[in-house]
């Protein structure tokens, strides 16, 4: 019988300057987390050399910067970025978005970023 591990998404919780990450999965094959951007804050413009990503907005209004077109998610909508792609939320309204993805929870390279935050 193999051994199960039960956690509190809260304390997984990382603070970010646009809201908070809840870390709710961290494997060697996948990550699984729910981000909170909070209304008019933005992650940095970003891409990833490996990291494979899919989206799900869970409650609010979030734009989506593809490659440099915007697209308007509201709750329902998904979206799958692959690497190398160019993209950047901005919470229209208060959001969670549910994010799973590969595991390369470092693979950042930040291109832009309203927090003075540099690299990776």
């Amino acid at each position: 019988m193999r051994a199960v591990a039960l956690s509190k998404a809260a304390d997984s919780r990382v603070d970010k300057p646009w809201g908070y990450e809840l870390r709710w999965a961290i494997t060697d094959r996948y990550l699984g987390k729910v981000l909170h951007i909070n209304r008019g804050e933005a992650l940095s413009l970003q891409y990833h050399e490996q990291k494979d990503e899919c989206l799900m907005v869970s409650k609010g209004v979030l734009d989506l910067e593809l490659n440099g077109e915007v697209h308007r998610l509201t709750p329902g909508d998904t979206a799958h970025i692959t690497p190398g792609v160019r993209h950047r939320m901005t919470a229209v309204e208060d959001c969670d978005i549910f994010e799973v993805s590969t595991a390369e929870i470092d693979d950042v390279i930040r291109l832009e970023d309203r927090y003075g935050r540099q690299g990776t």
